[in-house]
Parts: C-alpha cells; structure tokens; sequence
C-alpha cells in the first residue's frame, strides 16, 4: 500500500509540475481568388467565420487576400460575386496548414446546388443581406403544407397588404419580370420576398415583389414528381353551406434535369403539370322567395410546361433557351357569395413564352446578362346565360354575366445588367423593359345590359337606380410601352460599413410625365468588432404603373368607338338619342409615385438564429383614382350639368396613401431540428383611394375619402417552419393570426343619381365598418422513404405527406355587407375555407 501511494504522489507531482496548458497557435491563411479564365477577381469580400467569429478580407488588386492571426482550427470560407456561384469550403488553419488557398469562380448557369440546408444565418452589413427578407430555399418548399403546392399564393402573405397599387404585385424570375413563374412548382429552388428593399434594379418596392429563383443545370440526372389529391371526403363542411361541397381535386408535377446525352457543356430542366379540380363555389343570398344557399360546381383545368435548354460555350459564356406554355380553362367563374349560378361565365387562358438568357464575362470586373422574353395569350370569356345580368345591392345577383370578351397580347420584356466592381465598388447599370406589348380587347359586355336595384323591394316592384348597356365597335387595339434605365453603386466603405446608392428612370407611353427619376439608398453600419449588431437604414422612391385597364377605357369609351350607357331609373326606349359615357385621363396625370423609408436594427441571437426589429414608413402620391366630373349636382341632383354627356369619367392622379408599421422578425433555428421564420406586423395604412377603378361617394368632394385601406390590418402575425424530430415525426406548420379588415357602410341606394350605390350615410366617413380577425394553422406529416439508405441525400427517395389546412376548422368570416339597404346589412356572405386534407406523394432521385 506504501508503494501504491508513493507512486499517485509522485504521478501528480509530475501532472501539477507541467506548464500550462497554452492556446492554439496562431496562424495565417492566404490565398488568391479568380475568374473562369484564371484572371484575378479585385475589390471582393471574403468571409471568414468559425468558433463563434467572423473576420473578413478584401481582394487585392491581383486577387490575393490573407487573414493574421487566426488560431488554429477548422473554419468556413465564403464568397459571393454577381453572375457566379455561392463560394463556401471547409479550410483548417494551423502549423500543418499553410498552402495558399485558390478559389475558382463558375459561371451559376451551369452549377446547381441540390440540397439546400438552413446553414448559418448570420447579419450583414451589406445592402442585399437584410434580415427581415423572407427566403424560403427548396427544403423548406418541399416540407411546409402548400396547397396544392401554390407557392406564391401561400408566401403572399408576407407581401405589403394595405396598400393599393396600379397595376398589382411582380413576379421576377431569374431577374426579369414575367406574369408567372414559367416553370412548375418543384423546378423552383428558392422564393424571396423584401430581398434588398432600395436596389435600382426593379421598379416595384420590395415587398411588392416576389423573386424567384428556378432550378438550373447539374452534371447528373435528377427528377421529381408530386402527385397531390384532395376530395371532399376528408373535408369539414362550409358554415355557409347547406350541405358539404363535394370536391375533388387530383394534381400531377414533376420536374427533370440534367445533362444533355453526355454534354458537360449542355443541360435541359423539363417541367410539366396537369391539374384537374371539381371545385364547387358556395352560394349565400336572399331572394324574394327567401334565402339561396347552393352549391355550385366551377371545375377547372390547368395544363403547365417548360423546357430550358442550357448552353456554356465557354469559361466566359453561358446561356439559355426556354419555353413555357399554359392552357387552363375554369367554368362557373365568379360565382358564389350572392352571385347566383345564372351569373357566372366559362373562360379559357392560353399562354406561349419564349425566353433567352445570355451571361457573359467580358473582363475580371465587368459581367453582362441580358435576357429577352416574348410572349402571346389569348384569352375569351363566355357567360353562362344569354340575358341581362340583374344586381340587387348585397343581396343577390342573377340573370347573365353580361362578361362575353376576348382578350389577346403579344409582350416582350428585356433586361440588360451590368455588374462591373471597382476596387471596393460594385457597380450595376443597365436597361429594363418590363413590358412592351401590343394588346387587343373585344369587348361585347352589357350588349343586353346590367340593371341594378337598392333593395329586395325595389326589385319586386321593378324601380332601377341604374342601367347600363354598350353599343358600338367592341375592338381596342393599343400599344403599351413601359421602359426603365439605372445606375447602381454598392460601396463597401469598411469591413463594417456599406453605402449603396443609385437612381431609376421609369417611363411609360400613355402619360406624358417624363421626370420620374427614383433615387434610392440604403446603408447597414455593424458596429464593433464581432458585427453581431447591424443598423440598417433607407429610403427610396418608387413609380408604379397603371396596367392596361385604364388604358384600354380611355381608347374605347371615347364617345365615338364603344358607346357606354349609364341611364338612372329605369331605360328608355330608345338610346340613339341619349348622351353617351366618356373616359378621360385629367390633363396633367403622372405615374403614382410612392416613397419608402426604414431603419432598423438586426442581432445576431446565436449561429443560426436572426432577430430584426425595422420601422417602415410610407408616404404616396399621384395615386390613381376615378371621378366622375358630370355628376348631377347637389343639392337637388336633378339632371347632369353637360347634358351632351353621360358620364364624364376622369381618369386622375390626386390620390394619397400614408402607412406606417414596425416590424419584428425571427429567422433561423427555434430549437434542435426546429427552423423557420416567424414576423409581427403592427401598422395603419390609410388613404383616399382604392385604386384606378374606384370613384369616391362624392365626386366633387373626394378629398372626404380619407380612411383605412380596404386590406388594412392593425395585427398580422405569420410564421412558417420545419420540425425534424425522428424518422416518423417530421412536420411542417405555417400559421397566420391577422386583425380584421375594414368594410364600408353605404345607404345602399343612388342618392345622388350618378348611377353607382357608393352613397355613405351622413357623417360616416369610409372603411368605418370592421370584420373579425382570422387564425389560420396548416400542418404537414410527412416521411421520407430512402431506397439506398447507406447513401443518404444521393439515394432516391419517397416521401408520403399529409396536409391539414385550417386544421383547427376556424370559421374565417369575409365579405362582410357594409349596405343599409341588403338583408345581410354587417354579416358576411363567405368564409374561407373549412379543414381540408391534401395526401401526397413525392419521388425524388
């Protein structure tokens, strides 16, 4: 026992004589980066980050950058240039470690990334690297409930809801404005919505915008098919309804890629879907005989596809070819609510695209892409019933739709960037065409008529407040120009501290204003060394454009073309001799024009984990809006001022929005195998406009039209997210929790005798009515089924699915009636959906 314990104190007598323990020694990590053609890429940001830190280093001159004083130890290298690849690698650093690093650029045309993790989130100082952006990559497309799989419906929620604009939201795939994503929903690799608020590359603020990025080209062959079915089965009934709508719906997609036969210079992305839907619209009015509660079948058809043949000629040159196609048909459109059956119309939309892609580097610092599409559709819609359409305020509507049209488009759309980078300068210029299209309209609307009456009793005793009929030549035919040009500089003043500034010019042929010049800047400080912390501050100004509705009214209601009716009471007998309606655009008129402005502060929560606190403000003018400048005049509304003259409709850009709102958002990892992306909305957005289509109560007072926005909502809270917890318990969860929305409350009755129902009672002003809140929860079950386990990612792969949306079967009441005169005077006359369940399957290899 002695020499037992002789031996532990001489054992920890050596232990405690050792020195301490010293840190990792420090080291330095060199390296070079450069361009396809091996030449050296200058004045580019490289990012270190590993333990915990970041460090970052710009490239030289001969595209050499170092890190000192690193210690030794396992880190990531990242590095992102416009038109190239995401740069990210593993790299050690050490005594054993000292080879200088070289980073080669690809051209992203060629190069896909096939799984697409969460990885680490971490805040930024620069211009496109905002926190609050949603970004939703292709795991989480693939495991979030999507009904039937509708992307952009589902993500629109985090679009700018209170704010009315002239022509709607954009779409931007691949960096150029189209009508639709042009590919199906699995060629999609990720969809972003408020990415990089003030660039001067779009002409829509950011969250009016949703880009898209698709799927490109890979050196092997993958593929994907969904198949998603629905019937009515397995769904809660319709609160409104009277007996469960019987649904169905049956969806097949899928998607192919990969190298032309043996090509490692040529790719193809295929996509295809067929969508077939038994719909039925819910039918809730009041007629003489009682109330009307129908369910209404309106099946349609949805055939989508594309073909992209991809081509890199070189090391400096990639491009593309692409078609897209869709022909969808829908039966029984615009029917439900108080709309009857009678009421509806069938319409067919079909759609051919052609699109190039070119990129190109034609120095070390300077990248070209330009990118031309050019399109057609045609589009003729059919009422269901050859009589005239009859309108009795909130109650019901019946008879024809009077909605016979045709409507066809040739478009072209053309973007050419450059990106060029001067030392710590990245420099983008060039020229957008959002849209130039000849565009057609045959219009047979109200060749019988539409008659409107106040009320149930006005109508039993045939006493009209307004008919209108069109006589005349039904074909507009029209040009429409829409062209922009911009000039960037994203200036990386220090590791910490970015400034991007630029200016937008935005023209469009109908109006002849020609100063809308946009200045927008953006800049994020990250103070202190660990840049966890980045302030974030901008503004910009933005013009909207008006789409081609009001453009088509001013063509064909000339007085002279297509002669428009509005007559109050009941018709004569004859209309040759009566005044017929004119649609003007007031002298002066200029593209809306709104400015956005925010500052914000963004934290670092821990690796994966983002949070962002943002004030947003906005203030626009120039807004569209209609007036009718020969209204009868008060007080005794006898008879209109000019009476050569129906209508005198102006056209006029005298409108103001003001909206003001803070906003707090989450992104990254909740918990272990828990992700996604949680915001809170609280704003006000008021107005005195709804739109180009919208006429004040009082067409000589509409500066009393101040209120809320028809979609404002004080509250919004939306969250989206993944949860991974074992082989069988993956799910997938988005849940919205708004405030309600405003409604109007009008006397129900033409008072005024301009032929619209838009009177308000004394002293209400507009948007006082307000409609509950909605709570919406969609949850997925899903379980992926590997073929080749012992390959992991590269196996293919089964995944079954099943979708809850409204899991919880919410009553969410919409359409709430705001007229005095409609039996359903503060209720509403739909709702959205009850529970529904979606299965589906996925096969992936």
């Amino acid at each position: 026992m002695l020499h037992l314990l002789c031996l532990l104190l001489l054992t920890a007598g050596g232990v405690f004589s050792q020195p301490p323990l010293r840190p990792p020694a420090a080291a330095t990590l060199t390296g070079a980066l450069v361009d396809p053609s091996d030449a050296p890429v200058p004045a580019i940001r490289i990012v270190l980050t590993g333990g915990g830190q970041s460090w970052e280093a710009t490239t030289s001159q001969t595209g050499e950058f170092r890190f000192d004083n690193i210690p030794a130890g396992s880190y990531e290298l990242m590095c992102e240039v416009p038109g190239f690849d995401r740069i990210a690698q593993r790299v050690r650093t050490g005594p054993r470690f000292t080879r200088p690093l070289r980073l080669r650029l690809t051209i992203a045309e060629l190069k896909e990334e096939l799984s697409v993790s969460a990885g680490e989130r971490t805040v930024a100082p620069q211009a496109d690297r905002n926190a609050d952006a949603i970004s939703v990559e292709r795991t989480m497309l693939d495991n979030l409930p999507f009904l039937d799989n509708n992307y952009l419906s589902a993500l629109g929620r985090f679009l700018d809801p209170g704010t009315p604009g002239g022509s709607g939201n954009s779409i931007v795939v691949d960096g150029m404005e189209m009508r639709s994503a042009g590919v199906t929903a699995s060629a999609i690799q990720e969809i972003r919505i408020n990415n990089n608020p003030y660039t001067v590359e779009y002409p829509r603020w950011s969250r009016r915008r949703i880009e898209i990025i698709t799927k490109s080209s890979a050196d092997a062959y993958h593929g994907t098919v969904n198949f998603l079915f629905r019937d009515h089965r397995l769904n809660a009934r319709d609160a409104l309804a009277a007996a469960r709508p019987q649904e169905q719906r049956r969806i097949l997609e899928g998607s192919l890629f990969g190298p032309v036969a043996n090509s490692k210079k040529t790719s193809f992305l295929l996509s295809a879907a067929r969508e077939e839907e038994d719909l039925v619209a819910v039918v809730f009015a009041q007629g003489l005989q009682g109330p009307i509660k129908d369910n209404v079948p309106t099946p349609q058809v949805n055939t989508v596809a594309s073909l992209r043949i991809s081509h890199q000629s070189n090391d400096k040159q990639a491009l593309f070819w692409q078609y897209n196609f869709q022909d969808r048909w829908q039966n029984n459109i615009g029917v439900g609510g108080t709309t009857l059956a009678e009421a509806g119309a069938h319409s067919r939309f079909r759609e051919d695209e052609f699109v190039f892609n070119h990129r190109a580097i034609i120095n070390a610092n300077l990248l070209s892409q330009f990118r031309i599409l050019i399109g057609r559709y045609w589009a003729p819609t059919r009422s269901n019933l050859g009589a005239a359409r009859v309108v009795v305020s909130d109650a019901f509507t019946g008879g024809g739709a009077q909605a016979d049209r045709l409507s066809t488009e040739f478009h072209t759309s053309i973007t050419w960037l450059l990106t060029q980078t001067v030392q710590k300068h990245t420099l983008k210029y060039g020229i957008n065409i959002p849209d130039w299209s000849r565009r057609g309209l045959s219009d047979h609307t109200n060749q019988i008529g539409t008659v409107s009456y106040a009320s149930l009793s006005a109508f039993s005793e045939n006493r009209p407040f307004a008919t209108v009929f069109q006589r005349g030549d039904p074909r507009t035919v029209f040009i429409e120009k829409n062209v922009g040009g911009f000039f960037q500089d994203e200036w990386q003043v220090r590791p910490g501290l970015s400034i991007a500034g630029g200016l937008r010019y935005d023209w469009q042929n109908t109006f002849g204003d020609l100063n809308n010049v946009a200045p927008r800047l953006a800049i994020a400080w990250a103070p202190g060394k660990s840049r966890k912390t980045v302030i974030r501050t901008g503004a910009g100004l933005f013009f909207d454009r008006s789409g081609p509705g009001p453009v088509y009214d001013i063509l064909r209601y000339d007085g002279l073309r297509l002669r428009r009716y509005v007559i109050s009471g009941a018709p004569p007998s004859d209309l040759s001799d009566y005044p017929t309606s004119i649609h003007r655009l007031t002298s002066g008129a200029e593209l809306p024009a709104m400015m956005q402005f925010s500052l914000g502060v963004e934290r670092q929560l821990a690796r994966k984990t983002t949070l962002s606190v943002n004030y947003i403000g906005t203030r626009a003018v120039q807004q569209f809006r209609s007036r009718d400048a020969n209204a009868p005049l008060p007080p005794a509304f006898a008879a209109r001022p000019d009476a050569r003259v129906n209508v005198l409709r102006y056209i006029e850009s005298a409108g103001r929005v003001e909206g003001n709102a803070l906003e707090v958002a989450v992104r990254g990892e909740f918990a272990p195998r828990v992700s996604g992306m949680a915001q809170y909305v609280f704003g006000k957005t008021t107005a005195d406009t709804g739109g180009v289509n919208w006429y004040p109560a009082d067409s000589y007072a509409p500066s009393g039209e101040w209120g809320r926005t028809d979609t404002d909502r004080r509250h919004q809270f939306n969250f989206i997210g993944t949860a991974t917890l074992h082989r069988w318990a993956n799910f997938g969860l988005s849940v919205s929790l708004l405030s309600g929305v405003p409604f109007n409350i009008t006397t129900g009755r033409d008072e005024n005798m301009d032929g619209m129902a838009l009177d308000r009672p004394p002293g209400v002003p507009r948007n006082t009515g307000l409609g509950p809140g909605a709570a919406i929860v969609d949850l997925r079950w899903y379980r992926d089924f590997r073929l080749r386990p012992e390959k992991k990612d590269k196996s293919p792969a089964f995944t079954i699915s099943l979708d809850a949306f409204n899991v919880l079967n919410r009553v969410n009441y919409q359409n709430f009636v705001g007229s005095l005169t409609s039996p359903f005077f503060g209720r509403a006359v739909a709702t959205s959906p009850p529970r529904r369940i979606q299965i589906g399957v996925r096969y992936q290899f």
